[in-house]
């Protein structure tokens, strides 16, 4: 009884001054484990008190009892005390804020903004049209013939043999012009679907603006005049604009048009070919065949149409080298915009 007596008080002591010393509640979970768990040191005194004779038993194990309730209480109240401290600490009002992190518009929703900002301001409207699309209207009536390499499966989403997600935004001229008489002055922003390769320049999916304007003596000078404005007011008025001829379908005659290098100001570097030009659109005036296509009458009526992607339009204007950056959604890039 003497050594039980002696091994209490002595555990007694150290509990309380250990109590005392713990900090946090991790510590505490540790000192519960060391003295009160299973395998803990008043655990064990508990086990053997069932040894001693009657009446040992009884003074022994109350004192140990009455001890495992003190330190149980004890430990109660320091983990309400510590509770309550963090309490404190979480709604103190004099400590500084804690500054949300704010989102990012994605760098092809700033651009697409600013352009559909600039052809507003030159009395363009904004219309939509459906990203699955027919055969007809993605390429018999923008005058593709049947063998052009376009209509191919092997470039182009088929989703049935006459159905398949649109290659570009122009099957939307046709749908406003089959609705609406002239004269039109339309753009049309959207996603296009092409069997492209994945690389640095492109991407099978890619977001493409085309405008129309269908009216009475529309000329190729005032497609260059709406071209020049656009191009010097998202990129500086300082650029060169180019109009060389090129061929499409839908337009006769057609131009592909290219601006002085925004990186060497058209002296030539790796960025442009050595050239000092960077193609960027192409455009024309509307082929009297699709305007026969809609019922327009092409000897009364002309117009003009231009496409261009906005992710060539994006990388040039912020001076991004990868396409694919677009679609990969790594926050270290979106937070730059």
């Amino acid at each position: 009884m003497d050594y039980l007596e002696t091994q209490l008080k002595k555990l007694a002591k150290e509990t309380f001054l250990s109590l005392k010393k713990a900090k946090g509640k991790e510590e505490l979970e540790n000192f519960r484990i060391t003295y009160l768990g299973r395998k803990g040191a008043l655990t064990s005194i508990l086990r053997r008190v069932k040894d001693l004779p009657l009446e040992e038993r009884k003074i022994s194990g109350k004192r140990a009892n009455d001890l495992k309730r003190q330190l149980e209480e004890s430990l109660k109240v320091r983990l309400s005390q510590l509770g309550k401290k963090r309490e404190v600490e979480k709604f103190d009002i004099t400590l500084p804020g804690i500054k949300p992190e704010s989102g990012h518009l994605h760098p092809i929703t700033l651009i697409t903004n600013e352009i559909r900002e600039i052809f507003q301001e030159l009395g363009f409207e904004m219309v939509a049209g459906p990203e699955i699309e027919t055969e007809y209207y993605n390429f018999e009536a923008l005058n593709f013939p049947p063998e052009h390499p376009a209509r191919d499966a092997f470039d182009s989403f088929y989703l049935a043999p006459d159905t398949l997600l649109r290659s570009h935004t122009s099957p939307v001229q046709i749908r406003v012009m089959e609705r609406r008489k002239p004269p039109l002055r339309i753009i049309t922003v959207g996603r296009c679907y092409r069997r492209d390769a994945i690389d640095a320049s492109h991407f099978p999916v890619f977001h493409q603006i085309e405008g129309l304007m269908v009216g009475e003596g529309i000329s190729f000078s005032h497609l260059k005049g709406v071209l020049t404005y656009f191009l010097q007011k998202i990129f500086s008025p300082d650029i060169r604009i180019r109009f060389l001829p090129s061929y499409f379908p839908f337009t006769e005659p057609s131009a592909e048009v290219s601006i002085s290098c925004i990186f060497c100001k058209g002296v030539g570097c790796s960025s442009c070919g050595r050239s000092g030009w960077i193609e960027i659109l192409g455009a024309g005036m509307v082929n009297p065949i699709v305007l026969r296509k809609v019922k327009y009458d092409p000897e009364k009526f002309t117009g003009f149409a231009f496409g261009m992607g906005i992710e060539r339009i994006a990388m040039l204007k912020y001076k991004i080298s990868d396409i694919r950056l677009f679609w990969e959604n790594d926050l270290r890039f979106l937070e730059q915009f």
